[in-house]
Formats: structure tokens, sequence, C-alpha cells
């Protein structure tokens, strides 16, 4: 298992994660109470288990930093949503430490609780549970009419979110004139009203038809790049998680297999489990250039050709296979960090060495 934690407790500088579980549990059952009384602290799953007790999170550590997207992904049953619900604290965990900024989620009294979700958090679920009655805007602007924000703002704000999703003309469409599309987005603009620092997603694009939720997908990195939230993403499905992560989080039965960038997930997979979800992953499509440069190494012959060490292998393959020279992989700052040779392309999109490829396709004339 990998996880990430910190020693830092300046809550005033971004090194402290915004989000911070450390050794979260959530248990189900009759006789959780007696046993976690019993228990002295010291966790026995097996005994839990065997006094028929289930476990959707089950010993859970991870941090989330300012700006990142963490993906919470596993099969159904895996404990992502309710590790998501304990987090936002829809969900009264079982034992563990949660810290939002640095304050202790699980100390504070209903009071500060609704006041951080009304002004830290927002959260966006399966359901859209739009407001049948209310138009696009009414409905955008309902939570900020609950924190008692004025008429005239609420709608001014709710105006500015419409044109934001790309709603502009719809604003005063009802939810039954809207497509799943539609009133998804309709649901982002609502969390993303309040302004929150941070960002729960339940599953948002799961009932979606698979042309719409890829344009939301596509939606929603737009949109991360303008606002830069703080991000934690429920999914079940792996592409979806590659394609959004910063980092993903992998559980079964409660526990995180592994929490990684995903191009050491695909690379480096902790446990069985995990491989499993990697094995039919295309490389190209997850690996970056800085993956697989090789090091520069007196290097004099190089291509006119430069790459960015973040843009992916899939993005670039051609240009670097049409070249016969090798490639500069350059930083932020445009300077030459490594290199991309034909031999390494080739081998990270057939499995096999440049001789053997050009033999194969002389063969094949």
């Amino acid at each position: 298992m990998t996880t990430e934690t910190s020693n830092s407790t300046d809550t005033s500088t971004d090194k402290q994660p915004v989000i911070k579980c450390e050794g979260v549990y959530k248990i189900f059952g009759d006789n959780t109470a007696d046993m976690m009384a019993k228990s002295n602290g010291n966790i026995d799953v097996e005994a839990f288990k065997d006094a028929g007790c289930i476990f959707g999170v089950n010993n859970a550590s991870l941090e989330v930093h300012r700006g990142e997207m963490l993906i919470v992904m596993g099969l159904s049953g895996s404990g992502k949503s309710t590790l998501l619900r304990c987090i936002s604290r829809l969900t009264d965990t079982t034992d563990g430490n949660i810290f939002i900024d640095g304050e202790d989620l699980l100390a504070m009294n209903a009071r500060e609780l609704m006041s951080i979700r009304r002004n830290k958090m927002g959260m966006v679920f399966q359901s859209f549970a739009l407001l049948p009655h209310k138009t696009v805007i009414e409905n955008i602007a309902f939570p900020l009419q609950v924190k008692g924000t004025s008429t005239e703002d609420s709608m001014k704000r709710a105006m500015d979110m419409v044109n934001l999703v790309d709603l502009t003309g719809r604003e005063n469409y009802f939810p039954r004139q809207l497509s799943g599309g539609q009133q998804q987005r309709v649901g982002i603009a609502r969390s993303l009203a309040v302004e929150p620092d941070i960002w729960f997603l339940d599953e948002p694009f799961s009932a979606l038809d698979p042309l719409i939720r890829k344009e939301m997908q596509d939606e929603f990195l737009r949109l991360q790049e303008m606002l830069n939230k703080t991000i934690l993403f429920v999914t079940h499905d792996f592409d979806e998680a590659l394609r959004l992560a910063d980092r993903i989080a992998i559980m079964k039965d409660g526990v995180i297999e592994q929490c990684d960038t995903p191009a050491n997930i695909v690379l480096h997979p902790a446990t069985e489990y995990v491989a499993k979800f990697t094995n039919e992953v295309p490389r190209e499509r997850v690996l970056t250039c800085a993956n697989v440069m090789d090091e520069i190494d007196g290097e004099t012959n190089l291509s006119d050709l430069k790459v960015p060490h973040n843009a992916v292998i899939e993005t670039v393959a051609e240009a670097v296979l049409n070249d016969p020279n090798p490639v500069a992989v350059v930083n932020d700052n445009n300077d030459t960090i490594g290199v991309l040779h034909r031999k390494s392309i080739i081998h990270l999109l057939f499995g096999k060495d440049e001789e053997e490829t050009l033999g194969n396709q002389a063969a094949g004339a």
C-alpha cells in the first residue's frame, strides 16, 4: 500500500495539505460500537468481521494538496464514495483523523461544520438534484440565497456561472428542457457559485452517455485549468481517472491499494489488484516525455524539434518517429533536460526495439 503523509503543521503554507486523512475507518454493523469499546484503539479487522461488522473504509490515509485533483477510484463496493462522504462529513467516521486546512474536521460542532460546508466546500453528485420548479439561473443562485446573499447579487453571480459552463441562452430554461449533460453543467455551476476552495465530486458523469461524458470531461478540464480548485473526485472508470487525475487512489474492500501519479501506477503497480487495472492501458496515453526520456549524455546531433517534458507521448510520437535525430525534451523554462530517441518510442508503442520493427516492416513489404 502506498500512502502520503506530511509532518507540516503550518496552515499558512501550501506545503500543508488542504485535505489530510489519517487512519480513517468507517465500519458498519450492530456490533461496531461494542467492538470499538473493546478494541482500545487497536482495530483487529478479522475480529470485527467475525463479529458481523463490515468495513466501508479500512485504515485509509491520504493527502490532497492545493490545486490538486486526486481521483479515488475502484469497483462498486470498494469504499470510494464512503471515503468521500467521510471526508466531507456527510457520514460520520468510526475512527481516524480528518483535517481540512489543518483544522480538525471531526472535532467541529454543527455550526462550525455548516460554516465550512457553506464557505469552503462544493459538492456534485451523480444525481443532479436540480429543483424542477426553478429555472437554470434560479437553481444556481439558490445556495447563495441560502447563505443570505441578496437576490440581485446572487442572480448576478449565477449568470456569471451560466456563462462559465457555457449555458448562455438557457438560463431561463427549466431542468426538464435540458439534456443530461446540460443538467450536469447546472449542477457544476451551482456548486461553483459559492466559490468553494474544495470541490467534492462523486461519480458526476456516470449517468451520462459516453459521448456526452467525454464532452463533460473536456469541460471539467477547461474549468479546472481556469479555476485551479482542490478536488477530490470519485469514479469507477479507470480511463476517466487516467485522463483527469494528478494522482489516483485505487481502493479495494475499503483499503487504499495505491495512491500515486497515473504514470507511476501504470509503470509500478503496487499490488496485483492494481496491476489488473493497468494491464490493458495504452502506455502512450498516460506516460509523458519526462517518463521515458533518456539522459542528454553528450548528445550533439539533436533535432531542431523540441517537446515539452509534460507532453503525453501519444501527442508527440509521430513527430519523434519521423525525425532521424534525437529530440530534446525541455522544461517550463525551455531548458533541455533530456532526449527522446526513436527506439524509446517504438519500444513503448510496440514492445520491440527499432531493428526488430524495421525488419518486420521490410518483411511485410
